[in-house]
């Protein structure tokens, strides 16, 4: 079967996987792609090689380990990625992407050190990371297991300060950030308003449901606040993670605000008392999401108050749709689909 491989990435033929115990061996039918994956590639996250880029997943139950249940043949799913040690408490309550030994493990989920879904087929340990997705269509499910799962487990743990009357900002309208304007919108009673460098990206923000959409720029924090009566947003969710957004999330901040931290930029925040955070601010870093979040995620999509922004490319086109990632210029999330005549 071919895979997309690291070191590289290369495209290359390796044996299929035979599922053993409770494994699930699953055809792959779309595979997101994603910065993390930059990341991976450019050696910003460093896992031991080789292994299969790909944590963005969905595909067909095809062969199941002599012990595994919970699943049949021809299923369609979608992967849970952020996989744990298994063992400890958080693990076993579906908080893999919390796990409390992550410190130990030399892996941070699928496609992360363990072989992803960029590839005709990919091993799960366990039926418990498939979530079924019924008639979706595959190309949508699959982005939803990190672009989706993750803008919407960040958005739940906010939720309590997004009530009437509140705003929230939202910088960079990329992969995740189109997803989270559209859960905003249908999850919470807020002002959402959208924050990017790219004007189709500002389109897409105002198609998904933005109620202001505004140019990233030193001074767009002006604006904000001029939005929200001079108070600043009671939320801020950055997508990007660089010095320039979180420079701009901490000036457009209200006082007792939430700063939550998506995006893994490298930027740097400097925590001080005082300092450029406002009084009373607090500051998340969420990751990933739990299963039961992305069941959720998955049963948003199934009834039409979620839609992914897709271009689709095949999996022997992995490489233009990472330049295409690595230059700004995708539309949404770059899907990969498998040869059609591989079964």
């Amino acid at each position: 079967m071919r895979a997309l491989r690291m070191p590289g990435p290369v495209l290359a033929d390796v044996d299929r996987p035979a599922p053993r115990g409770g494994e699930v061996l699953v055809r792959m039918t779309a595979a997101g792609l994603c910065h993390s994956d930059l990341h991976v590639i450019d050696g910003a996250a460093t896992f031991p090689a080789p292994f299969t880029l790909g944590h963005e997943v969905a595909g067909v139950v095809c062969e199941l380990g002599p012990e595994a249940t919970g699943v049949a043949p021809d299923d369609p799913v979608v992967v849970y990625g952020p996989w744990g040690c298994g063992r400890c408490p958080r693990c076993l309550a579906g908080r893999d992407n919390y796990c409390d030994r992550r410190a130990e493990l030399s892996w941070a989920g699928l496609g992360l050190g363990r072989d992803g879904g960029m590839a005709d087929y990919v091993l799960v340990p366990s039926a418990r990371y498939l979530v079924p997705i019924g008639d979706l269509d595959p190309a949508q499910a699959a982005p939803l297991a990190d672009a989706g799962l993750t803008p919407y487990h960040a958005v739940q743990r906010c939720r309590p300060a997004l009530q009437d009357g509140t705003t929230v900002a939202v910088i960079g309208i990329g992969g995740l950030g189109h997803l989270a304007v559209q859960l905003l919108r249908r999850l919470t009673p807020s002002t959402v308003i959208a924050v990017d460098v790219r004007e189709e990206a500002l389109a897409l923000a105002t198609r998904c449901g933005a109620h202001l959409s505004l140019p990233a720029t030193p001074e767009t924090d002006r604006p904000i606040r001029k939005a929200t009566g001079g108070r600043g947003a009671d939320v801020v969710l950055d997508f990007a993670g660089t010095d320039a957004t979180l420079d701009l999330a901490a000036r457009s901040l209200r006082a007792d605000g939430d700063l939550v931290i998506v995006g893994s930029g490298g930027g740097h925040l400097t925590l001080r008392k005082p300092g450029p955070l406002p009084a009373g601010a607090r500051v998340s870093l969420p990751f990933w999401g739990t299963r039961d979040d992305l069941a959720e995620v998955v049963t948003l999509a199934r009834g039409g108050a979620l839609t992914v922004e897709v271009e689709r490319f095949p999996l022997a086109a992995a490489h233009e749709a990472i330049d295409r990632l690595r230059a700004g210029t995708l539309h949404g999330r770059a899907v990969l689909i498998p040869d059609p005549t591989i079964a």
